[in-house]
């Protein structure tokens, strides 16, 4: 061999030397790392078959514990549960324990959202008002806690079919023109029980802030008013929102609708039964025209009565208040109905002789002269004409008692410490 082959040779055997010492140095760093286990027994088992043959670590004790997911400790709970059947409208409610609520959305069928508000403490939510009767409902939740980590529920379930529905009828009609002193008279075809939620669930709203409460007369009516006389030319709204209101035990609301009605000009009258006159003042100008009221035998309530309705003829009997055959007149002109138990004030022209400003010849009505027909020059056709339901009439210096507050629109008789 030349001294240059000898060379080349001892090159490439010092060459090979070196791999396989680098070879056998990995190796025992592998062979280590195989051998640390898990730190049971000396020296440990070796490697999981897995771990050994992708040539991986095995992963220590505590990383294997921060690869494992934090649980959130917020503890959703709603109600009604998932899947629940024939709930009451008014069972939903959503609370939270160890933690706060972040959201709640409640949506009917159709996707419409419920309406609702979570507690200033966060750990409870419920919907503003009573859910509607026969309908499903789906609740979406979710929640944090201290560590803001994230807890969410889920339910579905669908409230109770309806069962009777009471119908709901009130004295206004939508756009119209009243006088200022309307009372909005709201009656129910069945006794209500659940008064409170009834009486919130009735509304107004007012262009002036005028404020309005209800007042019951027993178990099937519920009145409306202000403090005081409306203003003139408030502009009000009612808000019914009965449709998901149980008015009694498995009786329900029939209408959600709103009714706008404006208040007109003031005019407030005042028949003397002792002047035998009738003062009307409108829009703080006063007129006065003769008059007469009920007689000895038959006088005229006294206090504040409202114009409930406006007749431009009608039939008055006798009968029909319970005062036998004493009257059946068939064309009374002018008519102004003032109480439920019959009270008018119309136009008259079949007394003989000329009461009015004299003396009081009627069976209970406040009378202005008239002709048979009618007149709109007369003072009762002027006065019908010039009038607006709502407006009020008060009776004074008559020997019957005030009349009752539910008789007709009287409510303004009752103090409003007791309305």
């Amino acid at each position: 061999m030349s001294t240059v082959g000898a060379a080349r040779a001892a090159i490439r055997t010092s060459d090979r030397f070196h791999r396989g010492a680098v070879a056998l140095a990995m190796g025992g760093i592998l062979l280590m790392t195989a051998a640390c286990g898990d730190g049971q027994g000396d020296g440990g088992d070796a490697a999981s078959p897995g771990a050994a043959a992708s040539g991986a670590p095995a992963a220590s004790g505590a990383a294997a514990a921060a690869a494992t997911p934090k649980t959130s400790t917020a503890v959703l709970d709603v109600e009604p549960k998932d899947g629940a059947q024939g709930v009451a409208p008014t069972a939903l409610q959503v609370s939270v324990s160890h933690g706060k609520l972040t959201a709640v959305d409640v949506t009917d069928k159709d996707g419409k959202p419920v309406a609702g508000a979570i507690t200033p403490d966060g750990t409870g939510w419920k919907p503003a008002a009573a859910l509607a009767p026969g309908t499903a409902y789906t609740v979406n939740a979710q929640a944090k806690d201290d560590d803001g980590l994230v807890s969410a529920a889920t339910s579905a379930f669908t409230t109770v079919a309806p069962g009777k529905q009471v119908s709901t009828n009130d004295n206004i009609a939508d756009g119209q023109t009243y006088g200022v002193g309307m009372i909005v008279k709201v009656d129910f075809s069945a006794k209500v029980v659940n008064k409170d939620a009834v009486a919130n669930a009735i509304t107004f709203e007012t262009d002036n802030g005028t404020e309005v409460k209800g007042h019951w007369f027993g178990d099937n009516r519920i009145d409306f008013r202000p403090a005081d006389y409306w203003k003139p030319n408030t502009k009000v709204t009612i808000h019914y929102r009965l449709k998901n209101v149980e008015v009694a035990p498995g009786v329900w609301g029939d209408v959600d609708k709103d009714e706008p009605f404006t208040i007109g000009r003031s005019q407030v009258s005042t028949a003397d039964a002792a002047a035998h006159q009738l003062t009307i003042k409108r829009d703080g100008k006063s007129t006065t025209v003769p008059a007469t009221l009920g007689d000895d035998q038959h006088p005229s309530w006294g206090g504040t009565m409202v114009v409930m309705s406006k007749e431009k003829v009608t039939h008055m009997n006798s009968q029909t208040v319970g005062m036998g055959s004493e009257y059946d007149i068939p064309a009374v002109p002018h008519a102004m109905r003032l109480t439920r138990s019959g009270t008018y004030l119309h136009g008259n022209y079949w007394y003989k002789g000329d009461p009015f400003g004299k003396a009081n010849t009627s069976h209970g009505c406040v009378a202005l002269k008239d002709v048979e027909g009618g007149s709109d020059t007369s003072p009762a056709g002027s006065f019908f004409n010039s009038s607006l339901i709502g407006d009020v009439v008060t009776v004074v210096n008559t020997k019957e008692k005030t009349v009752a507050p539910d008789n007709g629109l009287g409510g303004w008789n009752l103090p409003w410490g007791n309305w």
